[in-house]
């Protein structure tokens, strides 16, 4: 087989981030219509990510935001968003690029995306198999006082894309 020189994984990447992009923007401008809500889960050690230092002790390499009922200051640009949430009711600032996003989910519509994220890229590049899709194992909720929960049913039975089979073997 011929090597991919186009990259054709990198330009779908990029194009699946551009819907989370969006989708975050229109949540910025309009709020969140109906009963939609979001899973973000997005890597805590990638440049860029802005958090409080005791949730990075807490979620030392992954953790899903959930943009629901109580977040503020939602602000979106080409790089990444910022937010505000409550954390056992303390607001906290987080900066989050779109380069970190390991995952995106709307269980509303059973709608969800999975992406390879920094060192991801790299060792997929070598990969020999596809690896499984699984869901975040830590869930910080924006609810104020709520503990983290684990958000499986973000992916359950619903319309997960994976990028996989779109690299390079």
């Amino acid at each position: 087989m011929t090597e991919d020189l186009m990259r054709y994984d990198m330009l779908v990447e990029s194009a699946l981030r551009a819907v989370v992009k969006n989708a975050v923007l229109r949540a910025a401008d309009e709020g969140l219509p109906g009963e939609h809500h979001f899973y973000i889960t997005f890597r805590t050690t990638e440049p860029g990510v802005v958090i409080a230092d005791f949730l990075r002790e807490k979620y030392p390499s992954e953790m899903t935001i959930v943009l629901q009922h109580q977040y503020r200051d939602l602000a979106v640009d080409d790089e990444g968003f910022s937010i505000s949430l409550s954390f056992n009711d303390i607001s906290e600032n987080l900066r989050i690029p779109f380069a970190a996003i390991a995952a995106f989910a709307d269980p509303t519509v059973n709608f969800g995306l999975q992406f390879k994220v920094g060192d991801d890229i790299a060792a997929d590049d070598d990969a020999d198999t596809d690896a499984d899709v699984a869901p975040p194992a830590d869930t910080a909720e924006t609810d104020p006082g709520q503990d983290a929960q684990n958000d499986s049913e973000a992916g359950a039975d619903g319309n997960v894309v994976t990028l996989d089979q779109f690299r390079r073997k």
